[in-house]
């Protein structure tokens, strides 16, 4: 393999894996060469000690609210605002610091396939409950991550799973629990719909604490017919037929691939079948960030608000907790579309060029003049003029510069910060090669 084509997939693998080099550390990577690259990074680590170590956010179950013409209405408002805060900054410092960026990428990306939005949930702990649900599994067992997941309050809240009972079965849960989270579209009937929905009675969530409780009285006892079963079915029995079947197999995969290699090109190269047979997602994750896609010039990606939010941080040593105005940081992301615990709709976030617009374009310049303020730019302050360009693409772990952004960035290198300015605007940085 190239040269050429060894940083590709390095940068590639940063990126995408992870949410890009700190300093210094892409230059480590391209020395250790891909195959090895590809070993650290696309295995999970036994802990990672800077994220580890973080203390937990302080959130807790608020209690009911308080009549509005309570006078603890205020506090109890401003109270939960300040815990959703805290919690948002906690995640955020979690992306930042990690040591090793696939843990979080992971929980990131399963955050985004379960779509669950605190704009209905409104309370923090249900909210940080699914979130940790979703890191202990990230890289586990989907099999086990599917059923904790129909056990998961905010989720089933969030598509009204408690107003669920044998007397008025409520589809929502049971619609997207096919369509979105194990199997596909077009891969069940609107009968399959309305018999799964039966086995998804009976559950109830206490909503500021997030727990779930099971109402025999209340769940459809009797035999349902879906997908070629017959049988007495619960959450639990349902997941794990669904998970079971090779439509789950193939879907997993292709949401993988969806978001980590090409949401344009389809799914190639990848024997689902076999590496996904016993559903364990790491050797998945590997077999996909190993494959031969990761170096086809074809397959780039954009990347999201919160992908280009973390890696600048990582790279100007900002932790987004301590940055000086944590009001500036969150509006400058709702500014750009994105929003940790606050997806738009229960499919997620939009993917690729759904992001480049020129709104969106004068909005991050704006925001990384304003990140540039408490920036650590010493990779490149540090270095003669003469160095600091070359310097640039390893510092961000760029691929290549093309020769209009290196006409850009010679304009301004003798201004560290304004030349760090255009490189993370610049579309090398922007969309991942």
């Amino acid at each position: 393999m190239s040269a050429a084509a060894e940083r590709l997939a390095i940068s590639r693998l940063t990126h995408r894996f992870g949410f890009g080099p700190k300093p210094g550390e892409f230059k480590r990577l391209l020395k250790l060469g891909l195959p090895k690259a590809q070993e650290l990074l696309l295995t999970k680590p036994q802990f990672d000690i800077s994220a580890d170590n973080q203390p937990l956010p302080n959130v807790y179950d608020s209690g009911r609210r308080p009549p509005n013409t309570s006078d603890q209405l205020g506090n109890f408002i401003l109270d939960k605002r300040a815990q959703f805060q805290t919690m948002l900054f906690w995640w955020l410092d979690r992306m930042v610091i990690s040591d090793h960026g696939l843990t979080e990428r992971m929980t990131w990306f399963w955050h985004g396939h379960w779509a669950t939005s605190s704009s209905k949930v409104n309370d923090a702990l249900p909210m940080f409950i699914q979130n940790q649900t979703l890191r202990a599994h990230a890289l586990g067992n989907f099999a086990a991550m599917s059923k904790a997941m129909v056990n998961d309050g905010a989720l089933i809240y969030w598509l009204d799973g408690q107003l669920n009972t044998a007397k008025a079965p409520n589809e929502n849960l049971s619609r997207e629990l096919m369509e979105l989270f194990v199997l596909g579209v077009n891969r069940y009937s609107e009968n399959d719909v309305r018999e799964t929905a039966k086995a998804l009675t009976g559950y109830k969530v206490n909503k500021t604490s997030g727990a779930v409780s099971f109402n025999p009285r209340q769940h459809y006892n009797a035999p349902i017919t879906f997908l070629g079963a017959t049988g007495k079915y619960d959450a639990n029995s349902l997941s794990d037929y669904l998970v079971a079947r090779d439509d789950c197999s193939l879907f997993i995969t292709e949401r993988l691939w969806y978001r980590f290699i090409s949401s344009s090109e389809v799914l190639t190269g990848i024997n689902h079948q076999s590496i996904f047979k016993s559903r364990d997602l790491a050797p998945l994750v590997k077999a996909i960030g190993a494959s031969s896609a990761i170096t086809n010039p074809k397959y780039a990606m954009v990347k999201s608000p919160v992908d280009w939010f973390v890696s600048v941080c990582r790279a100007f040593g900002i932790r987004p907790s301590e940055y000086s105005n944590l009001q500036q940081l969150r509006n400058g992301l709702a500014a750009l579309g994105q929003l940790p615990f606050q997806p738009p709709n229960v499919g997620g976030w939009p993917v690729d060029q759904a992001w480049l617009s020129a709104s969106t374009a004068q909005n991050r310049i704006s925001f990384t003049s304003a990140l540039l303020k408490q920036a650590d730019l010493s990779a490149i302050a540090d270095l003669k003029q003469s160095e600091r360009i070359a310097a640039l693409a390893d510092w961000l772990g760029v691929y290549q510069w093309s020769d209009r952004t290196l006409s850009a960035l010679a304009g301004a290198k003798k201004d560290p910060a304004r030349l760090a300015l255009l490189a993370v605007n610049s579309p090398e940085y922007l969309v991942n090669a």
